[in-house]
């Protein structure tokens, strides 16, 4: 027969009072409980003591972690962690006693509900509603970027929605690539798009010869390449040397490269924007 132990390691850490009578009594739940083997999450369901806050307060509301909630467990990218955990419970469910939380209420579907959480593709549809432009664009891009989903389905999940956020899941997921190297990069596209700078495209291929590297966003007829570089660093003298080589390779096949910041895209985006235009304008007019 199953242990206790057994039973919450099989269900996630966390299991209800009818499986627990399965394997043991109400006694020993009682003892367990007593002893801080075992907490009770809401009426009728216990977990292992120090769950994840998330996946508490999914269990307590019985429904599925969404939105950012969802996109931080599933590895996506997020600007800001969400402070509390999203929660999507079902239509018609009453508000209940529960930790803090922003709930949603709309339907699931049963795989979302066995894993408690939402599907890849609704959670970037949830995301796309709630975030900003370039947030929800960073989140729709790595998603792509997975190769588990299509911008297909996103294109036919957004066109199917009705509600608040509409326009900015169709605007959103009609840019949306799998081609975007990082947060910052689509970050960095966001921007551009947001202030109408046309022509950049993500992960162009520059050849010189035998050389060949790609550009973050780059502007072929300009001959300007932007790159979104965040907080990693030189490792080592041949990381720094590889890296030297290869801007200079870029300069020598005629393209003018911009280094941007985490800290200039996020905090200073006027002076990017101002910083490209003067490029590009300087570039096209040679």
């Amino acid at each position: 027969m199953e242990t206790l132990g057994e039973m919450l390691v099989r269900r996630g850490g966390w299991t209800t009072l009818s499986e627990l009578l399965q394997v043991t009594s109400r006694k020993a739940i009682a003892a367990a409980l007593e002893r801080g083997e075992l907490q009770r999450i809401a009426q009728g369901v216990y977990a292992v003591p120090g769950l994840r806050t998330d996946k508490t307060a999914a269990l307590a509301y019985d429904g599925v972690l969404s939105h950012t909630t969802a996109a931080a467990a599933l590895g996506l990218p997020l600007l800001v962690q969400p402070e509390k955990p999203h929660v999507t419970v079902p239509p018609k469910r009453r508000p209940r006693p529960g930790p803090p939380a922003v709930l949603h209420w709309a339907p699931t579907l049963v795989d979302e509900r066995r894993h408690r959480i939402t599907s890849l593709l609704r959670t970037v549809v949830d995301c796309c509603r709630i975030l900003p432009f370039a947030e929800a664009l960073a989140v729709a891009d790595a998603a792509l970027a997975t190769g588990h989903l299509s911008q297909d389905e996103l294109l036919a999940a957004t066109a199917a929605m009705r509600g608040p956020g509409c326009p900015n899941a169709r605007r959103t997921t009609a840019v949306a690539t799998g081609l975007s190297g990082s947060f910052l990069e689509s970050m960095l596209r966001a921007l551009l798009i947001e202030k109408g700078i046309d022509g950049f495209e993500p992960q162009v291929l520059v050849s010189n010869g035998r050389f060949r590297a790609r550009v973050d966003l780059g502007h072929r007829e300009a001959r300007l390449a932007l790159e979104a570089d965040g907080w990693e660093f030189h490792g080592s003298r041949r990381d720094f040397a590889a890296d030297c080589h290869r801007y200079d390779e870029l300069v020598a096949a005629g393209w003018l490269v911009l280094r941007l910041t985490y800290e200039q895209v996020i905090g200073a985006p006027e002076w990017v924007v101002a910083t490209i235009r003067a490029a590009l304008a300087q570039r096209l007019a040679g």
